[in-house]
């Protein structure tokens, strides 16, 4: 198996590998490499991004993805782009981006919140071996608290074992768009064998830029009584918090 979630294929084109493959079935992907993928087109744009947000509009396949991109809003602090991933002709997932020009606020920064135990203190996450394949063996998962199928709040470290792109370096950015749509995974609320828990979007919000290959999620799941969940999750770097995630869910009994 190759060491990476996509191999290039030509310019905006990539071969999807094992190692994407979700745990719903063998030919869907997990949402975290197709995201991963997308940011790092974003970030070949602009090299910081402040806000993405993602909306799933149908099954990621694992097959020949075409990456496309665009400053919907071009400024001179401030840019809106967009990125849409699809195959043969049909958008699978799209995302929009907000790029803010740096500037020194060291001044008046604050405001985070505490730190995760480090990667040290956690224990490896155990994961079924009927899910152990795919995505989920090509990302090294620790448990500080919680996890998949340990129903409730949960806060982990993963960081992916492979790079996004054959041949590339992997950004900080990168990895940690690679593991936050998990975040409604290792907390979910219930029975994923028995209910659905599907999100239809993820929004991400960065106070910082992240450094280094560990990505911890603080995570929790809520869940409403007509069918619909949130769940939310802070993201640290091993430095501390570095923003917040959402996920809207689509809850069902199977």
């Amino acid at each position: 198996m190759m060491p990476a979630f996509y191999l290039p294929v030509s310019e905006g084109v990539f071969r999807s590998t094992a190692h994407t493959v979700g745990p719903w079935g063998p030919d869907s992907q997990h949402l975290g490499p197709p995201s991963a993928l997308l940011v790092r087109a974003l970030s070949q744009l602009r090299p910081t991004l402040s806000r993405v947000t993602f909306e799933v509009l149908g099954p990621v396949p694992v097959a020949d993805l075409t990456v496309s991109t665009s400053v919907e809003r071009p400024g001179r602090s401030v840019e809106l782009l967009s990125a849409s991933l699809s195959c043969e002709g049909r958008v699978a997932l799209t995302a929009r981006a907000w790029h803010m020009v740096g500037s020194d606020t060291t001044a008046v920064a604050g405001g985070v919140g505490p730190l995760l135990g480090p990667p040290s203190s956690a224990v490896p996450m155990e994961i079924p071996d009927h899910w152990g394949g795919g995505y989920l063996a090509a990302v090294e998962w620790l448990s500080l608290s919680g996890g998949i199928f340990t129903p409730g709040d949960a806060r982990v470290w993963a960081r992916p074992r492979v790079s996004v792109v054959e041949g590339f370096e992997t950004s900080p950015l990168e990895r940690l768009f690679a593991v936050v749509d998990s975040a409604s995974g290792v907390s979910s609320r219930v029975d994923i064998r028995k209910w659905y828990a599907i999100n239809t979007d993820l929004t991400v919000h960065l106070h910082r830029q992240p450094v280094g290959e560990w990505v911890g999620l603080d995570a929790r799941t809520t869940i409403g009584p007509d069918g619909v969940g949130v769940a939310t999750s802070v993201v640290h770097d091993v430095d501390g918090p570095v923003g917040t995630t959402a996920q809207a869910l689509f809850v069902r009994e199977r």
